[in-house]
């Protein structure tokens, strides 16, 4: 297998160690050996003068290895059974991908809320919801918009799986978990207490303030709703968090904790508080009279991201217990890797080493060579450090990328926070089963160092070998997943 080498760490190569459980999340981790140290230069560290410096890297690698080997094993295979999702372009998988391929944009003005005195006045906002058939009308009512997508979302994944509900009360429900993570949790029913306790005092506060605000509650109110007592819970790492709930996901299953993991990612907050939170953070695209193509991941003149919803949910499960139902079998889970920048609460590395090391561990437990990716689905925000620093990570991985094409999802639906990882796993997987990759809209002028074919404003036929998705969160979060193919 070839080595991976980089400014930040030379002569990597990967190591598939024997043991597929994953107890650590640093760079020793899976197998990957220290065995020099390398300085880095000051200047190639941070975007500014006062940024916390890499200081000493260990640079890994290990002698004579040999190529990377797949699980085998039917019992520690992930197969994706079922995917569901809640969307700006509905809550058909369908329809949602054709109109990622026709690279239609879901950006819109404001309505949800008075935005006319905002620098801020669009979003990717989810329009005609409908819980029918999902969610009772009671409850439908009391519930935050991020909770309803994700039961919508995760119901409507158990159905593809062919898991409804008549199904599950003949299975074994504590062999069935649920990991539906949330950057935000129930924003609005928790600005909702804030103005009456301001407006009215406390004894006005809305009883189900405090469960339906926190974020583990996507998971709980899907696990109550269907019976499932597998491992269940939540996790919340900013706009990583799906691809975070995957891996974990996909852990418990290795383990033979679990035989299915319902996983994914919900938000919604795309209200008052939460665009101007973001504006207050200089973090959105003011692009207020061409809001259509404001979200332009990697061209010159984009100005920030443009916020999102939604939900993005996969069925996880192991082979054996797949083809001993019969289940249908959409594409394969190979690995997944999570790290952290160590570095500041918004900004990226600008060395790329904490997504260049979650891109190669990420790898190590696919069982994947570099040489075998063709396709990256890329966290690609529209940000002016963020999506250079993600390019310059994934070109240190990927020596030869003249095979590969990237794209960017949130050039068309937003940036849906938590949810993001979901809904982009998603289009990877349609990637590969389709054979047809979505366009990265909004592609007018491309940023030099961006030598990866963008897939620019049109769609592009292309058979997916291995595909990675990338998602990034505040606080230095980093995760990738890699999918592929299902081969017997």
């Amino acid at each position: 297998m070839s080595s991976i080498t980089s400014s930040c760490y030379s002569n990597l190569i990967l190591k598939k160690k024997e043991s597929r459980i994953n107890v650590g999340f640093h760079l020793q981790y899976n197998g990957l050996r220290a065995i020099e140290t390398v300085q880095m230069p000051a200047s190639s560290v941070a975007y500014k003068p006062k940024a916390v410096k890499c200081g000493r890297i260990r640079a890994m690698a290990s002698p004579a290895v040999s190529a990377p080997k797949r699980e085998t094993d039917p019992k520690k295979r992930i197969v994706i059974t079922g995917m569901g999702l809640v969307s700006v372009f509905g809550s058909d998988i369908d329809n949602f991908y054709n109109k990622l391929l026709e690279g239609q944009s879901g950006i819109s003005l404001i309505d949800r809320f008075d935005a006319s005195s905002y620098t801020v006045r669009f979003a990717g906002q989810i329009r005609d919801f409908s819980s029918e058939g999902y969610i009772d009308g009671k409850n439908d009512r009391r519930l935050d918009d991020c909770w309803r997508y994700c039961l919508v979302a995760g119901k409507r994944a158990l159905e593809d799986a062919n898991l409804g509900q008549q199904v599950l009360d003949t299975m074994d429900k504590t062999r069935i978990g649920v990991l539906v993570g949330s950057s935000m949790g129930g924003s609005k029913v928790f600005t909702d207490a804030v103005e009456a306790l301001v407006q009215r005092g406390y004894k006005k506060i809305n009883p189900f303030f405090i469960p339906y605000s926190i974020t583990n509650m996507g998971s709980a109110l899907l696990a109550i709703d269907t019976g499932l007592m597998g491992p269940t819970y939540s996790i919340s790492t900013a706009c990583a968090t799906a691809n975070y709930c995957f891996y974990a996901a996909a852990n418990h299953i290795r383990r033979g904790e679990a035989d299915i993991m319902v996983a994914g990612g919900t938000d919604a907050f795309i209200s008052a508080i939460g665009v101007g939170g973001l504006i207050a953070c200089r973090a959105l695209s003011q692009r207020n009279d061409e809001y259509e193509k404001a979200s332009r991941p990697w061209d010159r003149n984009r100005d920030g991201f443009v916020i999102g919803e939604g939900s993005g949910v996969l069925v996880m499960e192991n082979l054996e217990h797949a083809l001993k139902r019969g289940a249908p079998i959409i594409a394969e889970y190979l690995g997944g890797a999570i790290t952290c920048d160590a570095h500041h609460i918004t900004d990226p590395r600008a060395d790329g080493l904490g997504v260049s090391s979650c891109i190669v561990m990420s790898l190590v437990d696919a069982g994947v060579s570099p040489e075998e990716v063709n396709y990256i689905n890329a966290h690609a925000t529209s940000t002016l450090a963020g999506d250079l620093a993600e390019v310059n990570a994934i070109k240190k991985v990927f020596k030869d990328t003249s095979e590969i094409k990237m794209n960017g999802t949130k050039s068309m639906i937003g940036h849906g926070l938590g949810a993001s990882g979901g809904l982009e796993a998603i289009a990877t997987i349609k990637a590969i089963t389709t054979g047809w990759l979505h366009p990265t809209i909004n592609q007018y002028n491309l940023e030099h160092e961006v030598t990866i074919d963008t897939v620019p404003n049109v769609k592009k036929q292309h058979e997916v070998n291995v595909g990675i998705s990338n998602s990034f969160g505040f606080g230095g979060h980093n995760s990738v997943v890699v999918f592929a193919p299902y081969k017997p």
